[in-house]
């Protein structure tokens, strides 16, 4: 099995974590590619690069870590098991306590490749040519920059004008996101696998301007009319450009999807109550939760 590795090297004991997957790749005959930039951690492995063919990919970090990986494998089928190395990790599969009984699962194929949509986006000029593309997993952000001032968005659906938003921007989400930056502005919570587009506005000039879910054929369009000269477009919080007045951002379903690494025993709801509080205290919550010992394996 041939397992890709991305990690955030900012993370303290990395390196401990980095040789324990080693240990447990020799014992399981699990063949690891490394990013390049963990070179200095892990000697001499294989370089994972564009052309390297992968089982799985493994992330050790946060939900960043794991954006970052689903955006490197640009729509290959292949499984993203998350190690979370961090507090919140929405997205990931287990924690580092769990690193080798989830390891272990992913090596004998214990686990759901949960498929999840993803988005295309693509920034057009005045002239209606585009001049840059992505594919998101968690959303994109058409934002003001430093201006303390509202923007004026002209937002339409396969052609069709929604309305004109006066806020700060719009967060528009995909159901994997809407736990993300989506919750953050107010906007509501979607099953992952319910397929839709989810529009927030960020701090809307009017009460009366509300979140909106739309079917995943909608094909969303987004032009500024007036506001700051310059604006900002951020894909999954770590891409993105300048956005002028004039100039277009469409954002649709994207043909490529992402599978996340999801294991027998845990759910989404679960997960929910832990990761926001939800229904109890959170110590409470955290020592319910049950670790992928074999008691899960089932």
């Amino acid at each position: 099995m041939r397992v890709g590795v991305v990690a955030h090297r900012g993370y303290d004991g990395l390196a401990d974590v980095l040789r324990r997957l080693t240990g447990l790749a020799r014992r399981l005959d699990l063949r690891l590619a490394f990013e390049p930039e963990l070179g200095a951690l892990t000697g001499d492995h294989e370089v994972l690069d564009d052309d390297t063919e992968l089982d799985a990919l493994l992330t050790l970090g946060g939900d960043g870590t794991l954006l970052r990986g689903a955006r490197a494998l640009d729509g290959r089928a292949v499984p993203i098991l998350g190690i979370n190395l961090g507090r919140l990790g929405f997205l990931t599969s287990c924690g580092v306590d769990d690193l080798e009984a989830g390891i272990e699962r992913l090596a004998r194929g214990d686990f759901h490749a949960e498929r999840r949509m993803t988005l295309d986006v693509s920034a057009l000029d005045a002239s209606g040519n585009e001049r840059q593309r992505w594919f998101a997993l968690n959303d994109v952000v058409l934002h003001k920059g430093g201006f303390a001032r509202m923007v004026s968005l002209d937002v339409a659906a396969n052609g069709e004008s929604i309305a004109s938003y006066s806020a700060d921007g719009i967060v528009i989400a995909t159901p994997t996101g809407s736990t993300a930056y989506n919750l953050s502005a107010g906007g509501p919570i979607v099953y992952p696998t319910v397929e839709s587009i989810i529009l927030t506005p960020i701090s809307p000039h009017t009460m009366s301007v509300r979140p909106l879910v739309l079917p995943p054929s909608a094909q969303i369009t987004l032009r500024a009319e007036d506001g700051p000269e310059e604006l900002l477009v951020t894909v999954d919080g770590q891409v993105g450009t300048t956005f002028a007045s004039g100039e277009t951002l469409v954002v649709s379903r994207s043909a490529r999807a992402v599978q996340i690494v999801r294991f027998p025993g845990t759910s989404f709801f679960a997960r929910m109550r832990l990761k926001l509080g939800w229904g109890g205290l959170v110590d409470r919550d955290e020592r319910r939760e049950e670790p992928l010992d074999r008691k899960s394996r089932g």
